[in-house]
């Protein structure tokens, strides 16, 4: 009984905020325009404000009682949440009676700084002792910064520090840290994550399927007991199961990621964390310097041949091509993209019809950042022609029999952010090597599996005949 009312706290904490600051701001015009009759106005605004304060304080002791949060800072709220109500009874009365009116401005500011203080301390207790300070840290660092720490080489990554720990951080500490701990459980040193909370442990290391973080984790997002609870911010399945991976590792803090077992389906999930984006501005795909409008004739004879050719943007000079319409165009008549190479920035060929033969013709093309040769018939031997694509940003081979050994020929094109290589003939393990020799790019592979996990339930449904 008791716990159910102390769940209403948050309810009602709010309402004697915004109503003893209305007051606030009513006897503040009172006080500055004489005559503006606001008398009743501020008096029914203390009255309710005091009322919510009181049952705010009740509804506040009783959800103290849950052992959830650090007691010191539960103290300290709960004192100055008295204070407020005690202020805003006095003051009522006082200007109920009309009683000493030169001390109706201090007690008011009295009880704005005691709203402030309070609420600063409750917001401490729910969301961390830095939920005022953490936006201010986090400015220019852009979205989701402590989750997505750039890795260098996440083999030689500490598995808990740089890769388990920021999960934690970001979609765990706010109910599970100092000031609160849910359910009894700190996650935010390493002794107290072992230790567990009220439900017990909460991971056995080597046993992930058994371990009660992993149970919460797994469980339906409208089920009470899912964490994180479901208005907040929730684990992708890349973070699921490395935390699964972890645990199953024997949950070791101080162990190098290559130290650990890596299972197939762990590895691009690793792999995704080594390509996060190590630079904070992305380069411009189109180059930043004017260029003079392309020849009308010589597009009208690439648009004969069935290519789409268009602004990349509204009022710019620079292109994009796109073969996918144009069926019956072979390699030689690339020859006609030569004429606007100065303004072609993106080119999309994606036809089987494209061999080595055209790549010397794109090699001429310097402006392009944006290259599509996917499902076409180069190889190796032709894509060495395209190192002097020195703006080159995105690279799509998907579809080819480009090898690894064919791709390292490009290593000087230090532009690269982007390269596409599924259903290549580029190795998984070749990846390592590639990475090394293009740091700043997200080398995608393509072909992911979501991991089984033990704990899955697997349903079979009989097909319906029609």
């Amino acid at each position: 009984m008791f716990s159910l009312i102390g769940h209403f706290h948050p309810v009602f904490v709010h309402l004697p905020i915004g109503i003893l600051l209305l007051a606030a701001v009513l006897q503040f015009i009172e006080k500055r325009k004489p005559g503006s009759n606001l008398e009743q106005a501020i008096t029914i605004s203390l009255l309710i404000g005091m009322i919510s304060a009181v049952i705010s304080c009740i509804t506040g002791y009783f959800l103290s009682r849950s052992d959830d949060y650090d007691e010191q800072l539960v103290s300290q709220h709960q004192w100055m949440g008295i204070g407020v109500a005690v202020v805003a009874i006095i003051l009522y009365f006082l200007r109920k009676r009309n009683r000493a009116p030169r001390w109706h401005g201090p007690l008011m500011l009295v009880l704005i700084v005691l709203v402030s203080i309070t609420g600063h301390i409750g917001g401490s207790l729910t969301h961390g002792s830095d939920y005022l300070t953490r936006p201010f840290a986090d400015l220019g660092n852009g979205p989701d910064t402590a989750a997505r720490v750039a890795i260098a080489n996440v083999q030689e990554a500490a598995a808990y520090k740089d890769v388990i720990q920021p999960l934690l951080q970001t979609k765990c500490y706010s109910c599970h840290n100092k000031n609160k701990q849910k359910g009894g459980l700190r996650m935010d040193e390493q002794a107290l994550l072992l230790k567990g909370g009220k439900n017990g442990v909460a991971l056995l290391p080597g046993k992930a399927a058994e371990s009660e973080l992993m149970k919460r984790l797994l469980l339906p997002r409208e089920n009470e007991d899912h964490m994180p609870p479901k208005e907040k911010p929730q684990l992708t399945e890349s973070e699921i199961a490395l935390i699964h991976w972890w645990i199953a590792s024997g949950a070791s803090f101080d162990k190098k990621v290559k130290e650990l077992e890596q299972p197939a389906a762990v590895k691009p999930a690793l792999l995704a964390l080594q390509n996060t984006t190590t630079e904070k501005k992305a380069l411009p795909e189109i180059p930043a310097e004017p260029v003079s409008r392309a020849d009308d004739s010589a597009l009208k004879r690439i648009r004969e041949l069935g290519v789409v050719i268009l602004p990349v943007s509204q009022n710019s000079n620079y292109l994009s091509a796109n073969f996918i319409t144009a069926v019956n165009a072979r390699g030689k008549d690339l020859q006609l993209l030569l004429p606007v190479k100065k303004q072609l920035v993106w080119l999309k060929l994606s036809n089987p019809a494209i061999n080595d033969s055209a790549l010397a013709t794109i090699a001429q093309c310097n402006n392009i950042t944006r290259l599509q040769l996917d499902h076409t018939a180069i190889t190796d031997a032709g894509l060495q022609q395209l190192k002097s694509l020195k703006q080159l940003q995105y690279l799509n081979l998907v579809g080819t029999k480009i090898t690894a050994a064919g791709l390292l020929q490009l290593k000087g094109l230090d532009q690269l952010q982007s390269i596409y290589c599924y259903q290549s003939a580029i190795k998984k393990e070749d990846l390592a090597a590639l990475q090394q020799a293009f740091p700043k790019a997200k080398i995608d592979p393509g072909g992911y599996e979501v991991p089984i996990l033990a704990t899955d339930t697997t349903e079979v449904k009989q097909a319906v005949q029609p």
